[in-house]
């Protein structure tokens, strides 16, 4: 992971012209904030402040932080990291300000560094950094590994949501990591997101270019990513020190160009190679496959001709290497994945806002904290379950005594999750229009910080006013069921409120708006807003079109 590599690779990308057909961006480097959201604090200040001299004592022997051999601690490490992941996250700022269709940093493709330490030969994995910044804007991000090993560092970051599909394909077996078998497929909302393509020694051009594009075909297909992430690790190359696959130049190209046909918004990162003279040769190839060029091949004079004899062509072949991929056993893994795939919930969607940077729990749903939605649709209910309300009690004079203090043990709307009020604040009055749930007093409006004013509501009504479940096409789920019934006062006398979905077939004045439940062929619940249908009432397989950054 040298830096001579990525010195060679801009030289030559230099020599060849190719800065013509682009624009040059010198990354800023990452600072602590953006490195922790997704490393934990401690390991960053490990990083900041580790020495050769201190490493022994700082690991306690080697146990944290810096666990193998294979991640040495060296002078310059911390400004190494903040450079390579500073690249990763200005390429998906790009791409998601829309100045770029296409951004590369091939300083990045750190795969295995972990959240809390580092790991073959990576220390920050800005890969899952680029991503997190990609999640503000795009709600479905493809992730695709062409390294040797296993994308194992990305694959554990988004292992439980449906956010990001990440595809490796990868030598497996007695070979490092040693994970990322084709039935390791995520976990939760994750499940069936992680698709793990198992190699053998020897894979050649042809064979690897069939999975590949099979796969491939059917993840853009089933999973409709609107961002894509391609991880070109040049270990996977005929030759390589450290690898054992039999790809040549134009093999490994060849999926850097398959992805680019889709037309997707694209990163696209270095990784893994260390011969050094093909990593160079492959990514500037790579380079001019993504600007539409094509280059001759004979490379043209630069700083590092020596290194490029005998032959000073830009390709790199294959070799005559065994292939123990058999065509049965790459048939059966094509099979087993295209039917997890086919599993899996069509195209999960996700209503996207700009949001600012977060920690990768929050990004991915698994953390709610300092989220606040705005739903317009959420709040127009609202107001009009008020106005509603309103009129049918105008006049009756109730007492709030019998108000009862909030208490959360039961009610997950109220403690602060992504759809609820602020963190413990006693909820006074109002109707919620995500839960359907009656209460009294004042609160302060989501959308612009006013004061709602009081409302006279019967008691016992505590129970679905609108059955929305949590919210009209918003991704995850605010209450776990009915809400506890609260006796705010007692006014049996009055006549009962009219479910809004009972007005709206009613034709009642201004509740055209309102979506009429229907019942579908299942027996679940759909509201039908516009042409956005949204399954409702069961959480394994809703689609999911709300909050900014939310998984189920």
């Amino acid at each position: 992971m040298k830096p001579h590599r990525m010195r060679m690779t801009h030289n030559l990308v230099l020599n060849y012209g190719l800065l013509e057909h682009m624009d040059v961006y010198r990354p800023t480097r990452a600072n602590k904030t953006q490195l922790t959201r997704f490393h934990s604090d401690e390991y960053i200040d490990f990083l900041e402040t580790v020495t050769p001299e201190t490493v022994e004592e700082m690991t306690g022997g080697g146990v944290r932080c810096l666990t193998g051999e294979d991640c040495p601690a060296f002078e310059g490490v911390f400004e190494f990291c903040s450079i390579s992941a500073g690249g990763s996250i200005g390429a998906a700022e790009r791409l998601n300000r829309g100045t770029a269709d296409v951004a590369i940093n091939w300083a990045g493709g750190l795969h295995h560094a972990k959240k809390t330490e580092a790991s073959g030969f990576c220390y920050v994995n800005d890969i899952v950094l680029g991503i997190l910044e990609l999640l503000r804007h795009h709600p479905r991000v493809l992730y695709i590994d062409i390294d040797i090993h296993h994308g194992d560092g990305v694959e554990e970051a988004f292992y439980s949501t449906d956010r990001v599909m990440t595809a490796s394909f990868h030598k497996f077996g007695d070979y490092f990591p040693g994970t990322g078998d084709v039935k390791d497929t995520g976990i939760k909302a994750g499940k069936n997101y992680a698709v793990n393509v198992p190699l053998r020694d020897g894979i050649s051009d042809e064979a690897y270019q069939d999975i590949f594009e099979t796969v491939i075909q059917h993840i853009m297909d089933w999973y409709r990513p609107t961002a894509v992430v391609l991880q070109c690790g040049a270990d996977s190359l005929a030759g390589d020190k450290l690898g054992c696959f039999n790809l040549s130049m134009a093999g490994h190209a060849a999926c850097a160009r398959f992805v680019k046909k889709f037309g997707l918004p694209t990163i696209v990162v270095g990784g893994g190679g260390y011969t050094t003279k093909n990593v160079a040769r492959a990514w500037t190839n790579e380079t001019a496959v993504m600007c539409g060029q094509e280059l001759d091949e004979n490379l043209p004079y630069n700083e590092y001709m020596e290194y490029f004899g005998p032959r000073y062509k830009l390709e790199v072949l294959q070799n005559n290497m065994d292939d123990y991929n058999s065509t049965e056993y790459l048939s059966n893994i094509k099979q087993r994945i295209i039917e997890n795939l086919r599993s899996m919930p069509f195209a999960p969607s996700s209503q996207i806002r700009a949001v600012p940077g977060a920690s990768v729990g929050q990004a991915i749903g698994s953390s709610t904290k300092g989220f606040v939605p705005d739903d317009d649709v959420d709040f127009e209910l609202d107001s009009k379950i008020r106005d509603i309300v309103r009129a049918r009690t105008a006049g009756d004079a109730l007492s709030d005594d019998e108000e009862e203090p909030m208490d959360s043990e039961d009610d997950a709307a109220d403690v602060g999750t992504a759809f609820g009020r602020s963190n413990r604040r006693k909820r006074q009055g109002g109707v919620s229009a995500r839960t359907g749930k009656v209460s009294m007093g004042s609160t302060t409006g989501r959308t612009n910080g006013r004061q709602r004013g009081k409302q006279t509501i019967v008691s016992g009504y505590s129970n679905s006013l609108v059955d929305v479940n949590a919210r009209l096409g918003s991704t995850g789920s605010s209450a776990t069921g009915p809400r506890k019934k609260r006796s705010f006062f007692t006014a049996s006398n009055l006549p009962p409120i009219m479910p809004l979905g009972a007005l709206a077939a009613n034709g009642t004045s201004g509740m055209e708006h309102i979506p009429v439940q229907t019942k579908a062929g299942n027996g679940k619940t759909s509201a039908i807003r516009g042409s956005a249908a949204v399954r409702i009432g069961d959480s394994s397989s809703r689609s999911r079109i709300g909050s900014p950054m939310s998984v189920a």
